[in-house]
């Protein structure tokens, strides 16, 4: 088995693939990369058994073969080489010759065989979309995720599909973000939970980029296919719960206010409130807003007047200014709205303004209650 591979072009695939490999391996054989080597198509893959994601490089050769090879030696030896095309020829002495314009090295490879088969997907139902398009509903949407392993079910995106749009929703019990694109749809009703690592290696990947993603998926794995690249992961198992029932109807009091003003007051405020419940309050009368913090143990305490857009009663509410923060900051907007209705009540966050056609964002954050 013998082929030949332009150094940076190998590097920037194998980096890639990389974010899928875990620092500690309860397989041996998971360490590697697999290379699959079929004539002048070469498929590497890496898994760590849950996800499994493989690329398709083009390489010289006219052998077939397949070795796993180990990922971290392999990384860190390409990340040193300028452009130039390297040989890599299987040796009778279970080791791998790569040659290099001035010098060779041997790496000891394992059996391919070894390395786990991605799963097959049976009778899958399937959903196309712009790669970019995914990637944004994956950002918007995968920072509001939990991380309770009592409540797997929270620790992903879920994923809604539909003949009108696509909805993607993640939440934690203390913010909740739905995020729709109405421009998009797919031919049946489906809904699944995706996990947190291949939507990270996806976002990285996608951004920007205007290729079709093809996404197949049912009851246990989801497959996600673009440019020579796929990607298969399994679904985490159960039921999302209900989380249209959570999301208040009547909101009589509505807030418009600059995104990046709003934005900068909250942190400003926050490092003076209590480090444990980092709250602070929004006292909102007539045309003005104010926001203060107190942390009672140390004497801290801030305030600040912001003028801002407003309808509806007098009110105070009290925030964890950590999740307010998260949520304006991955908002693109110049005003974000704040609809609330009472301070036990959640308040819903939502763009004026930045959105594309057929794009949807809303997002929820749970009040905490202030000790007058």
């Amino acid at each position: 088995m013998k082929f030949i591979v332009s150094s940076t072009y190998l590097l920037k695939q194998l980096q890639v693939l990389g974010g899928v490999i875990n620092s500690s391996n309860t397989l041996p054989i998971l360490d590697n990369f697999l290379f699959e080597l079929k004539q002048s198509s070469l498929t590497v893959s890496a898994s760590d058994l849950e996800t499994t994601m493989s690329s398709k490089v083009d390489v010289e050769s006219d052998s077939e073969g397949s070795i796993a090879l180990p990922a971290r030696l392999l990384l860190d030896t390409l990340k040193t080489f300028p452009e130039q095309p390297l040989t890599f020829v299987v040796e009778d002495n279970n080791t791998v010759e790569i040659s290099s314009n001035h010098g060779k090295y041997a790496l000891a490879y394992a059996d391919g065989a070894e390395f786990p088969k991605a799963v097959a997907l049976d009778n899958p139902s399937t959903t196309s979309l712009e790669g970019d398009i995914l990637a944004t509903a994956i950002s918007k949407t995968i920072f509001a995720a939990g991380n309770d392993d009592l409540r797997p079910v929270m620790s992903g995106v879920f994923f809604q599909f539909s003949q009108d749009n696509l909805t993607f929703v993640a939440t934690d019990a203390h913010k909740l973000v739905k995020y729709t694109r109405e421009d998009v749809s797919a031919d049946a009703v489906a809904e699944f939970i995706m996990p947190k690592k291949p939507l990270n290696l996806l976002k990285g990947i996608l951004a920007g980029s205007e290729e079709a993603v093809t996404i197949e998926y049912n009851d246990s794995n989801a497959k996600f296919t673009f440019n020579n690249s796929e990607l298969v992961c399994r679904l985490i198992d159960g039921k999302y719960p209900n989380y249209e029932a959570v999301i208040p109807k009547e909101n009589p009091n509505k807030l418009v206010i600059d995104r990046t003003q709003f934005l900068n007051s909250v942190r400003r405020v926050s490092i003076f409130s209590n480090k444990t419940t980092h709250q602070i309050r929004l006292k909102i009368a007539g045309a003005e807003l104010n926001i203060s913090a107190e942390d009672i143990d140390y004497s801290n305490k801030a305030e600040e007047r912001l003028s801002c857009d407003y309808q509806g009663d007098d009110m105070q509410i009290g925030f964890n200014s950590r999740f307010l923060t998260e949520m304006i900051n991955n908002l693109n907007a110049d005003n974000v709205q704040l609809e609330m209705s009472l301070p036990n009540r959640a308040g819903i966050l939502t763009p004026t303004d930045g959105l594309d056609e057929g794009e949807h964002v809303t997002m929820l954050v749970m009040p905490v209650m202030l000790n007058n």
